[in-house]
């Protein structure tokens, strides 16, 4: 489905011509065997947020050998890479590096090797495909100008990676040059080889919540001493369905999840206290807020309503905002990807109710973003179970222990897709230095 399908104009050529891609994209075949070992090594040595220190070393060896400025460190791993190659646009490319606390169950032979850790998420595909298009626009200098950086985030599955990374100084320190645009993707479980792509808000703004109920703790056997802070929390956790069910319109979408309700250690004892954790997504301001609010309304009321002497305490865990892409860049980079895939291969997608904190590094830097997904499942198992209708029973999701995307085409599209997105937001190359490579057949250094 080409972009003007679904927004009703065509879109606008990008900067680039379609002729730069073929040419920086040639090499890739040679240097696949190479990625597919590293995605391999990855995946077998998943690391968790803020400990990712064996995956960042080894994004600075690569980058540095492929001949990009480095910084290490950057909020304790982050990792970036700056190539300067004349005058034009500042890209930003950004792979989250991060693993989850998730045992793996995949039979594969190079499966997690680590107990209770496992890249269930695809990050590990993320930090491959960076290294493969910052290898290949690196390799090829000589089709563009600008200046390009690739940034390996920590910590994106708690939501505080690429805040520790502004905070670090990202850009107030100069540890890179601010950015044009920031460019990410997301691997996802549907056919590899395909693109999916959101206009607008793509993703869910989402506040991860504590919320610790307090009450009086007593016999079991004599309940009307105490005041119950597990029936209080019980009657919370049902009664917070209504908010999206009764405050919340229709036309607005907003997700209300209760994850954990902790309280008590043995059957004869009424605890002094119990601690529930909710998610909220939300893909509005007005309406977070609004949610927000009715939510501690709630509970609130639930702990008078049990006569407690005390109120509830609110923890905020993690906070993601809304991921928005920006519709100009979107359709600018689509049309590089539709003459380099086909337009069979992208298709549109509704927003999606997860959540991400890449769109923080374009905000901050004041740039637009554009975040597509990756398709990483094999293509006959998500067709046939497309066709039967099966997609949520036969094809594990992200965070799954058996998320494992297949190797090929994954690697191979991520890599193309990134490397076309770049160029087609970066400069073309002076047309002396095109044409003296053209003349000998090499790549021309640039300043």
């Amino acid at each position: 489905m080409s972009d003007s399908d679904t927004t009703g104009t065509t879109a606008s050529a990008g900067p680039r011509g379609s002729s730069a891609p073929a040419a920086v994209l040639a090499p890739l075949d040679d240097r696949l065997a190479d990625l597919v070992a590293l995605y391999e090594d990855l995946h077998r040595h998943p690391e968790l947020g803020f400990q990712e220190t064996r995956t960042a070393a080894e994004a600075a060896r690569r980058l540095t050998r492929c001949g990009y400025d480095v910084t290490t460190g950057i909020a304790g791993t982050g990792v970036v890479g700056v190539l300067r190659n004349g005058p034009g646009p500042v890209v930003l490319l950004r792979a989250d590096m991060d693993a989850l606390p998730v045992t793996e169950n995949s039979g594969l032979d190079y499966a997690s090797t680590v107990p209770g850790r496992m890249h269930a998420c695809g990050h590990d595909v993320h930090v491959t495909c960076l290294l493969g298009a910052a290898d290949l626009l690196a390799a090829g200098r000589d089709h563009w100008s600008g200046t390009l950086i690739a940034l390996f985030q920590p910590a994106e599955e708690v939501g505080s990676g690429a805040r520790a990374m502004i905070d670090a100084g990202l850009y107030s320190k100069g540890l890179v040059p601010v950015p044009d645009v920031v460019l990410a993707q997301h691997v996802a479980p549907f056919g590899a080889g395909l693109i999916a792509y959101c206009p607008g808000p793509c993703m869910a703004a989402v506040d991860s919540l504590e919320i610790t109920f307090h009450g009086t703790g007593g016999h079991g056997s004599r309940p009307e001493t105490t005041i119950d802070p597990i029936l209080m929390a019980a009657s919370f956790v049902q009664r917070v369905q209504s908010v999206v069910a009764r405050e919340v319109a229709p036309k607005d979408q907003a997700v209300v999840t209760v994850g954990s309700f902790h309280a008590g250690d043995t059957a004869n004892v009424i605890p002094d206290r119990a601690v529930v954790r909710l998610s909220v997504r939300t893909f509005d301001e007005t309406v977070r807020t609004a949610v927000l609010a009715a939510i501690d309304r709630i509970a609130r009321a639930e702990a008078a309503a049990s006569g407690a002497d005390r109120a509830p305490d609110t923890e905020v865990l993690d906070s993601f905002p809304v991921t928005v892409n920006d519709s100009t860049t979107l359709r600018a980079v689509n049309e590089q990807f539709t003459e380099l895939f086909g337009e069979q291969r992208l298709f549109a997608y509704e927003p999606a109710t997860g959540s991400e904190d890449a769109g923080l590094l374009a905000t901050a830097a004041g740039a637009p973003l554009y975040y597509w997904w990756l398709g990483g499942w094999d293509p006959e198992e998500f067709r046939t179970a497309l066709a039967a209708g099966r997609l949520a029973q036969d094809i594990p999701s992200n965070h799954s222990p058996h998320f494992v995307p297949v190797v090929h085409p994954t690697l191979t599209t991520g890599v193309e897709a990134l490397t076309a997105a770049a160029l087609n937001r970066l400069a073309p190359a002076t047309a002396d230095a095109a044409d003296a490579a053209d003349a000998t057949g090499t790549a021309i250094p640039r300043g």
